[in-house]
C-alpha cells in the first residue's frame, strides 16, 4: 500500500492540477469557479482513505481473529506471508509429541548389585537439564534412590552428560556419545536398544569409561491431532519435514505414525537452521514449527515462525506466531487465516480503487460537455467517506468467516 499510495497521491494531485488547468482554458465567463470547485473536489474524492485503511483493518480483524482460534500473532507481515507457505519444518519433541518423557524401561548390564550405579545415574540426570533427563530423575526418584557427591559434571551439547564420582568417569546420553568414547556396549543391549527405538522410543545409554551399565528407554506419546494436521497440510500441497535430534530408527517410527515422508535425525541445532536456509534458496517459503531453546535459531531464520505456546520462553520470544493449545491443527488454521486476511486486503484494495477509477472522472467534470452535471465538493466528501465505510465493514466480514 505504501509503494501505491507514493504513485497515487503524486498523480492524484497532477490530474487535480490539470483539471484547474483545463478548466482555466475552456471554462467561459466561470472558468475560474469551475476551475477551483472541480479541482477541489478531485482531491476530495480521491483523499486515499480507504487505501490507507485497506491493509490495517483487515490485519487487525485477522489478528483478533488468530486470537479466537488461539494463535497469537505477534507480526502482522507474518500474517500477509503465511499464505505463500510451501514448506513446513517440525520439531519432534513437544511439536509433533507431547513433550511429556516418560520412562517405560531400564534395563540394566548386570542384575548383581547395581544400586550403586542406579544412585550415579540419578546424580548425573539430576545435574543435567535435559526433558529426557527428568523423565529418568522423576522415576528413580519414585524408587527413593539417592544422590551421591559428583566431583566434576559436564554438559556435552548433542551427545548428554559426563561426571566423574570417586574418581571414576561417568556418561549418559546418545549412542554418539558411546562411540565418540570408545565404549564397549554388550550384544544383548545392543539389540535390545535397536527393538526399543523401532518402538518410536529414546534410549539413553549409562556407562562407565569401559562398558555400557544400562539402556533406558523413554517414550514422548505422539500427540492426537499431530497426524490430521499433517496430514491437511499434505493435502494443501505443502512439503512438510520433521527435524529431530532423536536417533534415525525413532525418528522413523514417529514419522511412520504421523505419515511423514521428510524427515531428519541427529540433527543439530545449527542444522536445523541451515536446512532451513537450504529449502528458502530452492525458493521455498519455509514455517518453521518448534517449542525449545534448541529451535530458536531456526525460528529466527523461516520465513513464519511458530512456536508452541507450552514451550520455553525463548521460542515464543523469537516466534512470529504462538499457537496457546500446541495443537498442530492450529497450523492450517493459520494457513488459512492468512490466505482469507489477504484476499480481504485485495478485496479493500479494489474497493478503494474502484471509487476513484469512477469518482475522479466525475470529479473533473468529464460529464459537464454531455449533460451538464458537476459533483458538489460535500457530495465527493461524502462519496469519500463511504468508500471508507466499505473497506471498513468488508474488513469486518473476517470475523465470520470460518478457517
Amino acid at each position: 500500500v505504501d509503494k501505491i499510495a507514493g504513485i497515487f497521491v503524486p498523480i492524484v494531485i497532477g490530474i487535480a492540477i490539470l483539471t484547474f488547468i483545463v478548466w482555466m482554458v475552456i471554462g467561459g465567463d466561470n472558468a475560474f469557479t469551475h476551475a477551483l470547485m472541480n479541482s477541489v473536489t478531485v482531491l476530495v474524492i480521491a483523499c486515499p482513505c480507504a487505501l490507507g485503511l485497506a491493509t490495517p483493518t483487515a490485519i487487525m480483524v485477522g489478528v483478533g481473529k488468530g486470537a479466537e482460534n488461539n494463535i497469537l500473532i505477534k507480526d502482522a507481515e507474518s500474517l500477509e506471508l503465511a499464505h505463500k507457505v510451501n514448506a513446513v519444518i517440525l520439531d519432534k519433541t513437544g511439536t509433533i509429541t507431547e513433550g511429556k518423557p516418560v520412562v517405560t524401561d531400564i534395563v540394566w548390564a548386570t542384575n548383581d548389585g547395581y544400586t550403586n550405579e542406579k544412585q550415579i545415574l540419578y546424580t548425573l540426570e539430576s545435574q543435567s537439564e535435559h526433558p529426557l533427563a527428568d523423565a529418568v530423575v522423576n522415576t528413580l526418584k519414585a524408587e527413593s534412590t539417592s544422590s551421591l557427591s559428583l566431583d566434576e559434571f559436564e554438559s556435552i551439547t548433542a551427545r548428554g552428560v559426563k561426571g566423574s564420582i570417586d574418581a571414576k568417569t561417568y556418561f549418559v546420553g546418545n549412542r554418539k556419545l558411546v562411540e565418540e568414547n570408545k565404549v564397549a556396549i554388550s550384544s544383548h543391549l545392543s539389540d535390545l536398544a535397536s527393538k526399543l527405538q523401532s518402538e518410536a522410543k529414546t534410549v539413553v545409554y549409562f556407562s562407565d569409561n569401559q562398558n555400557v551399565l544400562a539402556v533406558i528407554a523413554i517414550a514422548d506419546k505422539v500427540k492426537a491431532t499431530s497426524k490430521a494436521a499433517i496430514e491437511s497440510l499434505i493435502r494443501k500441497g505443502i512439503d512438510v519435514y520433521m527435524l529431530t535430534g532423536d536417533n534415525e530408527q525413532t525418528a522413523k517410527a514417529v514419522a511412520n505414525q504421523v505419515g511423514l515422508k521428510h524427515y531428519k535425525a541427529e540433527v543439530l541445532p545449527s542444522d536445523k537452521a541451515k536446512f532451513v536456509k537450504e529449502l528458502q534458496l530452492k525458493g521455498k517459503v519455509v514455517a518453521m514449527v518448534g517449542d525449545g531453546i534448541n529451535d530458536s535459531h531456526a525460528l529466527a531464520e523461516a520465513d513464519v515462525s511458530i512456536a508452541m505456546g507450552k514451550g520455553s520462553d525463548i521460542a515464543m520470544d523469537v516466534a512470529k506466531m504462538t499457537l496457546i493449545t500446541s495443537d498442530l491443527q492450529s497450523i492450517p488454521r493459520a494457513l488459512n487465516l492468512s490466505s482469507k486476511t489477504v484476499m480481504g486486503i485485495k478485496q479493500n484494495l479494489f474497493w478503494a480503487f474502484i471509487y476513484n477509477v469512477i469518482g475522479i472522472p466525475l470529479a473533473a467534470g468529464v460529464l459537464y460537455p454531455v449533460n451538464g452535471f458537476l459533483l458538489d465538493p460535500m457530495i465527493a466528501g461524502a462519496a469519500m467517506a463511504l468508500s471508507s465505510v466499505s473497506v471498513v465493514g468488508n474488513s469486518l466480514r473476517l470475523r465470520a468467516a470460518k478457517i
